[in-house]
Protein backbone atom coordinates (compact mmCIF):
# COMPACT_ATOMS: atom_id res chain seq x y z
CA UNK A 1 0.00 0.00 0.00
CA UNK A 2 1.43 3.61 -0.90
CA UNK A 3 2.73 5.43 2.31
CA UNK A 4 1.38 9.29 2.33
CA UNK A 5 5.10 10.59 1.94
CA UNK A 6 4.88 8.69 -1.54
CA UNK A 7 1.40 9.64 -2.57
CA UNK A 8 2.99 13.47 -1.37
CA UNK A 9 5.99 12.87 -3.38
CA UNK A 10 3.94 11.77 -6.79
CA UNK A 11 1.83 15.04 -6.97
CA UNK A 12 4.65 17.02 -7.04
CA UNK A 13 5.36 18.92 -10.35
CA UNK A 14 9.02 18.34 -10.46
CA UNK A 15 8.87 20.50 -13.55
CA UNK A 16 7.75 23.39 -11.11
CA UNK A 17 11.02 23.58 -9.01
CA UNK A 18 11.02 26.78 -8.29
CA UNK A 19 13.63 29.87 -7.15
CA UNK A 20 12.43 31.09 -3.72
CA UNK A 21 11.89 34.32 -5.17
CA UNK A 22 9.15 33.64 -7.62
CA UNK A 23 5.50 34.30 -6.72
CA UNK A 24 2.86 32.06 -7.45
CA UNK A 25 -0.50 32.99 -8.87
CA UNK A 26 -3.13 33.64 -7.32
CA UNK A 27 -5.57 33.05 -9.90
CA UNK A 28 -6.59 29.65 -10.72
CA UNK A 29 -8.81 27.97 -13.35
CA UNK A 30 -11.67 26.18 -12.31
CA UNK A 31 -12.04 22.36 -12.87
CA UNK A 32 -14.59 20.92 -15.10
CA UNK A 33 -17.92 19.93 -13.56
CA UNK A 34 -17.95 17.67 -10.42
CA UNK A 35 -14.10 18.03 -10.19
CA UNK A 36 -13.05 20.33 -7.13
CA UNK A 37 -9.35 19.82 -6.85
CA UNK A 38 -7.12 23.23 -8.05
CA UNK A 39 -3.63 24.28 -8.29
CA UNK A 40 -0.60 21.95 -8.15
CA UNK A 41 2.18 21.51 -5.24
CA UNK A 42 5.25 23.21 -5.91
CA UNK A 43 8.62 23.43 -4.75
CA UNK A 44 11.07 26.05 -3.76
CA UNK A 45 14.19 25.73 -2.76
CA UNK A 46 15.30 28.10 0.10
CA UNK A 47 18.21 30.57 0.33
CA UNK A 48 19.98 31.54 3.40
CA UNK A 49 17.90 34.48 4.50
CA UNK A 50 14.57 32.80 4.10
CA UNK A 51 11.83 32.76 6.77
CA UNK A 52 8.53 30.83 6.66
CA UNK A 53 7.17 34.28 7.09
CA UNK A 54 9.32 35.39 4.21
CA UNK A 55 8.02 32.72 2.04
CA UNK A 56 4.42 33.40 2.70
CA UNK A 57 4.61 36.80 2.09
CA UNK A 58 6.15 36.38 -1.44
CA UNK A 59 3.49 33.24 -2.61
CA UNK A 60 0.86 34.01 -0.96
CA UNK A 61 0.55 31.21 1.74
CA UNK A 62 0.02 31.29 5.80
CA UNK A 63 2.76 30.62 7.84
CA UNK A 64 0.71 27.46 9.70
CA UNK A 65 -0.10 25.94 6.53
CA UNK A 66 3.75 26.12 5.31
CA UNK A 67 4.99 24.68 9.02
CA UNK A 68 2.23 21.69 8.16
CA UNK A 69 3.04 21.02 4.51
CA UNK A 70 6.95 20.88 5.93
CA UNK A 71 7.09 18.80 8.77
CA UNK A 72 10.73 18.77 10.43
CA UNK A 73 11.78 22.17 8.98
CA UNK A 74 12.98 24.80 10.74
CA UNK A 75 10.50 27.90 9.71
CA UNK A 76 13.07 30.35 10.85
CA UNK A 77 16.18 28.89 9.34
CA UNK A 78 15.04 26.50 6.40
CA UNK A 79 18.76 26.08 5.36
CA UNK A 80 20.71 27.15 1.82
CA UNK A 81 18.90 24.56 -0.52
CA UNK A 82 16.77 23.48 1.36
CA UNK A 83 13.46 21.98 -0.34
CA UNK A 84 10.15 23.90 0.66
CA UNK A 85 6.83 22.22 -0.08
CA UNK A 86 4.35 24.97 -1.44
CA UNK A 87 1.06 23.85 -0.78
CA UNK A 88 -0.59 25.12 -3.40
CA UNK A 89 -2.83 22.67 -4.77
CA UNK A 90 -6.57 23.14 -2.72
CA UNK A 91 -9.65 20.89 -2.73
CA UNK A 92 -12.21 24.03 -3.38
CA UNK A 93 -14.65 24.16 0.11
CA UNK A 94 -18.07 22.71 0.15
CA UNK A 95 -20.94 24.34 -0.87
CA UNK A 96 -21.78 27.07 -3.60
CA UNK A 97 -18.93 27.94 -5.76
CA UNK A 98 -20.08 32.14 -5.17
CA UNK A 99 -18.60 35.58 -3.67
CA UNK A 100 -16.71 35.40 -1.18
CA UNK A 101 -16.24 31.95 1.01
CA UNK A 102 -13.79 31.94 4.04
CA UNK A 103 -12.69 27.90 5.49
CA UNK A 104 -11.86 28.56 9.31
CA UNK A 105 -10.00 25.64 9.59
CA UNK A 106 -7.47 26.51 6.83
CA UNK A 107 -7.02 29.76 7.28
CA UNK A 108 -7.98 30.43 3.58
CA UNK A 109 -10.08 32.85 1.63
CA UNK A 110 -11.55 31.45 -1.99
CA UNK A 111 -13.37 34.23 -4.06
CA UNK A 112 -15.24 33.12 -7.26
CA UNK A 113 -15.91 36.21 -9.35
CA UNK A 114 -19.72 35.92 -10.81
CA UNK A 115 -18.97 34.69 -14.78
CA UNK A 116 -15.41 33.90 -14.97
CA UNK A 117 -14.18 29.99 -14.56
CA UNK A 118 -11.34 30.77 -12.36
CA UNK A 119 -10.75 30.95 -8.53
CA UNK A 120 -8.63 33.63 -6.24
CA UNK A 121 -7.52 32.51 -3.25
CA UNK A 122 -5.32 34.06 -0.05
CA UNK A 123 -4.00 33.06 3.67
CA UNK A 124 -6.29 34.78 6.08
CA UNK A 125 -5.23 35.50 10.20
CA UNK A 126 -8.30 34.27 12.06
CA UNK A 127 -9.48 34.94 15.47
CA UNK A 128 -7.07 33.89 18.60
CA UNK A 129 -8.62 31.10 21.26
CA UNK A 130 -11.37 33.61 23.08
CA UNK A 131 -12.02 35.98 20.31
CA UNK A 132 -13.15 33.24 17.62
CA UNK A 133 -14.24 34.12 14.28
CA UNK A 134 -18.01 33.76 13.75
CA UNK A 135 -19.74 31.09 10.91
CA UNK A 136 -22.22 31.85 9.33
CA UNK A 137 -23.52 33.60 6.22
CA UNK A 138 -22.92 37.53 5.42
CA UNK A 139 -21.92 40.09 2.96
CA UNK A 140 -20.06 42.67 2.52
CA UNK A 141 -21.63 46.10 3.67
CA UNK A 142 -18.93 48.20 2.71
CA UNK A 143 -15.16 48.82 1.36
CA UNK A 144 -12.84 51.81 2.41
CA UNK A 145 -9.70 52.75 1.05
CA UNK A 146 -7.02 53.98 4.26
CA UNK A 147 -9.02 53.62 6.71
CA UNK A 148 -8.82 55.05 10.41
CA UNK A 149 -9.62 52.43 13.24
CA UNK A 150 -11.75 53.06 15.94
CA UNK A 151 -11.06 50.21 18.85
CA UNK A 152 -13.33 48.25 20.64
CA UNK A 153 -14.17 49.18 24.10
CA UNK A 154 -13.59 45.96 24.50
CA UNK A 155 -10.16 46.26 22.46
CA UNK A 156 -8.81 49.09 24.54
CA UNK A 157 -9.72 47.32 28.33
CA UNK A 158 -7.49 44.46 27.15
CA UNK A 159 -4.26 46.87 25.78
CA UNK A 160 -5.17 48.73 28.85
CA UNK A 161 -4.70 45.69 31.60
CA UNK A 162 -1.25 45.34 29.63
CA UNK A 163 -0.16 48.60 30.05
CA UNK A 164 -0.06 49.23 26.50
CA UNK A 165 -3.46 51.92 25.88
CA UNK A 166 -4.90 52.28 22.91
CA UNK A 167 -6.24 56.12 21.70
CA UNK A 168 -10.24 56.10 20.41
CA UNK A 169 -8.60 56.50 17.11
CA UNK A 170 -5.94 55.46 14.89
CA UNK A 171 -5.70 57.09 12.11
CA UNK A 172 -4.56 55.55 8.53
CA UNK A 173 -0.66 55.35 8.49
CA UNK A 174 1.90 53.12 9.17
CA UNK A 175 0.81 52.13 12.27
CA UNK A 176 -2.77 51.22 11.93
CA UNK A 177 -3.50 47.56 12.31
CA UNK A 178 -6.63 47.65 9.22
CA UNK A 179 -3.44 48.32 6.87
CA UNK A 180 -4.18 49.94 3.52
CA UNK A 181 -8.15 48.74 3.16
CA UNK A 182 -11.17 47.24 4.55
CA UNK A 183 -14.13 45.89 3.93
CA UNK A 184 -16.59 45.73 6.16
CA UNK A 185 -19.23 42.71 6.53
CA UNK A 186 -23.28 42.63 7.52
CA UNK A 187 -21.90 41.01 10.51
CA UNK A 188 -21.63 43.89 13.27
CA UNK A 189 -17.94 44.30 14.11
CA UNK A 190 -16.55 42.13 11.36
CA UNK A 191 -13.54 43.30 8.93
CA UNK A 192 -11.77 41.54 5.98
CA UNK A 193 -8.82 43.92 6.45
CA UNK A 194 -4.81 44.17 5.75
CA UNK A 195 -2.30 44.75 8.11
CA UNK A 196 0.33 46.77 9.41
CA UNK A 197 2.18 43.34 10.44
CA UNK A 198 3.68 40.91 7.99
CA UNK A 199 3.43 38.48 10.90
CA UNK A 200 0.38 36.68 11.51
CA UNK A 201 -0.98 35.67 8.14
CA UNK A 202 -2.28 32.27 8.32
CA UNK A 203 -2.40 31.80 12.26
CA UNK A 204 -5.42 32.44 15.21
CA UNK A 205 -3.93 35.85 15.83
CA UNK A 206 -6.82 38.60 15.93
CA UNK A 207 -9.98 39.33 17.67
CA UNK A 208 -12.39 38.15 15.07
CA UNK A 209 -11.76 39.42 11.98
CA UNK A 210 -9.93 38.56 8.70
CA UNK A 211 -6.42 39.69 8.71
CA UNK A 212 -4.81 39.54 4.82
CA UNK A 213 -1.70 40.55 3.45
CA UNK A 214 -1.48 44.03 2.29
CA UNK A 215 -1.30 43.69 -0.97
CA UNK A 216 -3.51 40.36 -1.18
CA UNK A 217 -6.47 42.94 0.54
CA UNK A 218 -5.98 45.21 -2.31
CA UNK A 219 -6.24 43.16 -4.68
CA UNK A 220 -9.42 41.07 -3.46
CA UNK A 221 -10.85 45.14 -3.08
CA UNK A 222 -10.37 45.65 -6.79
CA UNK A 223 -12.52 42.51 -7.53
CA UNK A 224 -15.59 42.30 -5.21
CA UNK A 225 -18.46 44.75 -4.38
CA UNK A 226 -20.43 45.70 -2.11
CA UNK A 227 -22.91 43.01 -1.75
CA UNK A 228 -20.78 40.56 -2.35
CA UNK A 229 -21.82 37.42 -0.49
CA UNK A 230 -19.69 36.09 2.24
CA UNK A 231 -19.86 32.53 3.44
CA UNK A 232 -17.66 31.59 6.61
CA UNK A 233 -17.21 27.43 7.37
CA UNK A 234 -15.18 25.58 9.32
CA UNK A 235 -14.23 22.31 7.72
CA UNK A 236 -11.53 20.70 8.25
CA UNK A 237 -11.51 17.78 6.04
CA UNK A 238 -12.33 18.08 2.42
CA UNK A 239 -12.61 15.73 -0.07
CA UNK A 240 -13.02 15.99 -3.79
CA UNK A 241 -12.76 14.31 -7.36
CA UNK A 242 -10.22 15.06 -10.05
CA UNK A 243 -10.28 12.81 -12.88
CA UNK A 244 -12.00 10.01 -11.32
CA UNK A 245 -9.48 10.03 -8.40
CA UNK A 246 -11.30 11.09 -4.92
CA UNK A 247 -8.91 13.19 -2.19
CA UNK A 248 -8.79 14.39 1.07
CA UNK A 249 -7.21 17.03 2.66
CA UNK A 250 -7.06 17.14 6.59
CA UNK A 251 -5.70 20.03 8.53
CA UNK A 252 -5.73 20.82 12.25
CA UNK A 253 -9.43 21.48 13.88
CA UNK A 254 -9.48 24.60 15.92
CA UNK A 255 -9.44 23.58 18.88
CA UNK A 256 -9.39 25.58 22.13
CA UNK A 257 -7.53 23.89 25.34
CA UNK A 258 -10.53 22.61 26.42
CA UNK A 259 -11.68 20.77 23.50
CA UNK A 260 -9.06 18.53 22.06
CA UNK A 261 -9.78 15.72 19.88
CA UNK A 262 -8.53 12.43 20.24
CA UNK A 263 -7.92 10.87 16.60
CA UNK A 264 -11.04 8.55 16.99
CA UNK A 265 -12.96 11.77 17.12
CA UNK A 266 -11.15 13.10 14.02
CA UNK A 267 -12.05 10.10 12.18
CA UNK A 268 -15.68 10.39 12.68
CA UNK A 269 -16.02 13.72 11.34
CA UNK A 270 -13.98 12.54 8.11
CA UNK A 271 -16.54 9.97 8.04
CA UNK A 272 -19.76 11.74 8.83
CA UNK A 273 -18.01 14.61 6.27
CA UNK A 274 -17.71 11.57 3.35
CA UNK A 275 -21.33 10.50 4.29
CA UNK A 276 -22.76 14.51 3.45
CA UNK A 277 -21.34 14.12 -0.45
CA UNK A 278 -23.53 12.82 -2.82
CA UNK A 279 -20.91 10.59 -4.63
CA UNK A 280 -22.33 9.26 -8.04
CA UNK A 281 -23.06 5.34 -7.79
CA UNK A 282 -23.20 5.07 -4.42
CA UNK A 283 -19.92 5.07 -2.97
CA UNK A 284 -16.34 4.56 -2.26
CA UNK A 285 -13.73 1.85 -1.65
CA UNK A 286 -11.53 3.99 0.62
CA UNK A 287 -7.68 3.31 1.30
CA UNK A 288 -8.22 3.40 5.22
CA UNK A 289 -4.30 3.76 5.35
CA UNK A 290 -4.37 6.40 3.92
CA UNK A 291 -7.05 8.17 5.10
CA UNK A 292 -5.54 7.68 8.76
CA UNK A 293 -2.23 8.74 7.42
CA UNK A 294 -3.30 11.76 6.55
CA UNK A 295 -5.72 12.62 9.19
CA UNK A 296 -2.57 12.26 11.54
CA UNK A 297 -0.46 14.34 9.57
CA UNK A 298 -2.74 17.19 9.25
CA UNK A 299 -0.50 18.57 6.45
CA UNK A 300 -3.08 20.13 4.08
CA UNK A 301 -2.52 18.55 0.92
CA UNK A 302 -5.03 16.81 -1.14
CA UNK A 303 -3.99 13.05 -1.24
CA UNK A 304 -5.99 10.63 -3.18
CA UNK A 305 -7.57 7.69 -0.94
CA UNK A 306 -10.19 6.24 -3.70
CA UNK A 307 -10.97 6.22 -7.19
CA UNK A 308 -14.56 6.63 -8.01
CA UNK A 309 -17.49 3.67 -9.39
CA UNK A 310 -15.78 1.33 -6.56
CA UNK A 311 -17.79 0.22 -4.12
CA UNK A 312 -17.70 1.38 -0.53
CA UNK A 313 -16.25 -1.13 2.05
CA UNK A 314 -16.22 -0.05 5.31
CA UNK A 315 -13.69 -1.96 8.30
CA UNK A 316 -14.97 -3.71 10.72
CA UNK A 317 -11.90 -3.44 12.80
CA UNK A 318 -11.13 0.08 13.63
CA UNK A 319 -8.39 2.21 11.65
CA UNK A 320 -7.39 3.71 14.67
Amino acid sequence: MLSRAFAVASSVSFAALLSAGQSIALELPLPPEGEDVVGQIQVVKAKYEDTFAALGETHDLGYLELIAANPGVDPWLPGEGTDIILPTRYILPPGPREGVVINLAEYRLYYYPEGKDVVHTFPLGIGREGWGSPVGNTRISAMTSNPAWYPPQSIRDEHAADGDPLPKVVPPGPDNPLGPYKLSLALPGYLIHGSNKKFGIGMRVSHGCFRMLNHNVLKLAGLVKVGTSVRIIDEPYKFGVSQGKVYLEAHAPLQDEEQKMTLMDKHAVVINTLLKRDEPAGSLQLDWEMVREIIAGEDGLPIQIAEQGQALVIHEEPVF
